[in-house]
């Protein structure tokens, strides 16, 4: 069974668990992504964002001159004030995507809740950046300033279309909220030239970085020109098929197989593992599952299922992280999930995010959502501190300070957030994700309206209007009252964690969910059991054979030294200890092993002492002060 989500503008959110959140974001980290982006947060790494789109814009403006502006070398990832000259372009070669994502989030934030001053500065923005558009409609700042001459010369490498996807979903999302078409005519134009350079007949070419491709499906979507459908199909198909085109760009000769790092080993329809840079990987798996529903294509319907299961079942921390290694911020092989040594990018689960609502609209089966709550109430929110103005970058599952510090190996854990970073994908992707959470909620068909997501809320469906209040985060409890244009069906997700549910209206069980005949105004509730409990992985997972993690419904929870002492290894849960809820802590009975100092000796029993073992919700691990942090915790 299909579905499609509700968009925004349908739904206004109305929970005690996300109100506080997207209002969150709303006042405070879309502001100071502003000032971010703008390079005046005191502290943080310089952006360079805005500053590139103004000094493109003054390279179009010389060239309407007649004038010809100096050329600088485009041969690098990163450009500092050390390695390049000052009028040239700074930072990293995605830079421009920064501000898209940001122009997104605000999108989608006029949306839930107009704001005047937020929408002028928006505006502002938009204009600053359609002044450094080319006149055939190219738009990448690291070109335009540096050399023109060398667009679409380094796929792999230089992001070109990835800045056009963030551009395209920045501009459908503002163009949804306030009916201005400024910045979506200008993503058009640069679609255009996208669709009139690549193609069959023309550069077989595709990015290096995924996500031109779902961006293509959005604005096809919103314009129903049927080319961008084409050419997003063009660039999933393209992937992978020999010889590979970043080797002829490069005018090397193909042997063997390679390029797993970008996904583009071999033909997407061909692969069955998620492999390479996590992120990009499940931005072209959402670009490809989209591609599939229009293009009814049950190859690569195929191929998607193939990946999910891969990343769900062997792939996959439990706090909804994925890409296990900081080499290539990528996925390694199966099982291979450390906790010290954990990448996690915040990205990465967002993406899975984006896939899993993609794959549930190809077919609604319960595991996508569940996937998708698993990252949403974890490794996502983890990624922001409680005032909104610093990032985790990577979500490990376990830190010690001083490792981080001393282990070059562990240098990117961090035991505190960053106030910004020089790559700064991550804390835009947040702002943009939780901003429009509603649309990862809810999906609608013909005759059924979809409750994926707990998330209390007023919305209009086609179908009628639902309204849900929820306390599903803190009692498993839901209300649902259904006022129907028709007789139509509820059908309400039962989450793999729950271990016994209630429901007040009689239902048919399929892939997952409940469905309920619905004929006439209804009110049905449920009641999902979310009693803390032990959960333990797989014992192919070597780091964790002896231990377990605790959840409490949707929410991980992880042991802090500011709540048991330094040496959390030391740290041993009875297992079947009895849970104690202490405001957002549980309490659970274990034991603390008594240190020993010498590295070895006979083997005896330890000596231990019974203790006290205060669990935090991971999401909300790293807030006070710097601290050790452990998920799994060894169990007797």
């Amino acid at each position: 069974m299909t579905s499609k989500h509700i968009t925004l503008k349908n739904i206004k959110i109305d929970d005690p668990f996300w109100n506080g959140i997207i209002d969150l974001v709303r006042k405070e980290v879309i502001p100071y992504q502003y000032e971010a982006l703008s390079d005046c947060v005191n502290g943080a790494e310089k952006s360079y964002c805005i500053e590139n789109f103004k000094k493109a814009g003054a390279v179009v403006s010389a060239l309407k001159k007649g004038e010809t502006p100096p050329v600088y070398p485009v041969d690098k990832w990163q450009y500092t004030d050390d390695n390049c000259d000052e009028n040239a372009f700074h930072g990293w070669v995605f830079q421009d995507s920064d501000v898209y994502k940001w122009l997104e989030a605000v999108g989608y934030s006029l949306t839930n809740h107009f704001d005047a001053e937020l929408k002028n500065k928006a505006d502002e923005i938009i204009d600053i950046i359609c002044a450094a558009q080319l006149e055939n409609g190219y738009l990448d700042t690291l070109y335009i300033i540096n050399d023109r001459e060398k667009c679409f010369t380094n796929l792999r490498d230089f992001h070109e279309l990835y800045c056009f996807g963030h551009l395209a979903e920045g501009a459908v999302s503002y163009f949804n909220a306030t009916g201005e078409r400024k910045l979506l005519d200008a993503a058009l134009r640069f679609a255009d030239l996208i669709c009139d350079t690549f193609g069959e007949d023309k550069i077989r070419g595709y990015g290096g970085h995924e996500i031109a491709e779902l961006a293509l499906v959005k604005l096809y979507e919103i314009t129903g020109e049927k080319r961008y459908l084409d050419t997003a199909e063009f660039l999933v198909l393209e992937r992978g098929k020999k010889p590979y085109y970043f080797d002829v760009e490069q005018g090397k000769k193909t042997t063997g197989e390679y390029y797993h790092y970008n996904q583009a080993h071999r033909p997407v329809k061909q692969q069955d593992e998620a492999v390479g840079h996590a992120v990009r990987a499940v931005y072209l798996y959402s670009g490809m599952a989209d591609v599939a529903k229009y293009k009814n294509d049950a190859e690569l319907y195929t191929a998607c299922n193939n990946l999910w299961k891969n990343i769900e079942n062997k792939k996959l921390y439990i706090t909804g992280g994925i890409g296990s290694t900081v080499d290539g911020e990528a996925f390694t092989f199966d099982y291979d999930l450390p906790n010290d040594l954990a990448y996690s990018e915040t990205c990465a689960s967002i993406g899975l995010v984006f896939f899993a609502r993609r794959m549930a609209e190809l077919g609604v089966k319960s595991n996508y959502a569940d996937v998708a709550e698993r990252a949403l109430y974890n490794a996502v929110l983890a990624g922001m501190s409680e005032d909104g103005k610093r990032f985790f970058y990577v979500n490990p599952l376990e830190v010690n300070p001083e490792a981080s510090k001393r282990d070059s190996r562990k240098h990117h854990i961090k035991p505190v957030r960053q106030k910004w970073f020089a790559c700064a994908c991550c804390p835009p992707n947040l702002a943009r994700l939780i901003s429009s959470v509603g649309e990862y909620a809810y999906g609608e068909n013909d005759d059924t309206f979809f409750v994926h997501q707990y998330i209390g809320a007023d919305v209009k469906s086609k179908l009628g209007a639902v309204k849900i209040t929820s306390s599903y985060t803190d009692d498993g409890r839901v209300e649902i009252i259904v006022s129907p244009n028709k007789k139509m069906k509820l059908a309400l997700r039962i989450p793999s964690w729950c271990s016994g549910y209630e429901l007040s209206h009689n239902c048919e069980i399929s892939d997952g969910y409940a469905y309920i005949e619905i004929d006439g105004k209804t009110v049905v509730t449920a009641r999902f059991n979310n009693e803390p409990r032990l959960v333990k992985c797989s014992n192919r997972v070597r780091a964790n054979v002896g231990r377990a993690a605790v959840m409490k419904g949707a929410f991980v929870y992880c042991i802090e030294s500011v709540d048991n002492g330094e040496d959390l290894q030391m740290l041993v849960l009875n297992k079947d200890a009895k849970f104690e809820r202490q405001g957002e802590f549980l309490i659970a009975d274990g034991k603390r092993e008594k240190p020993c100092d010498s590295l070895y000796f006979d083997y005896s029993e330890a000596d231990v002492t019974p203790c006290k073992i205060k669990l935090h919700p991971y999401y909300r691990w790293g807030n006070r002060g710097e601290n050790e942090m452990c998920v799994y915790i060894r169990v007797e």
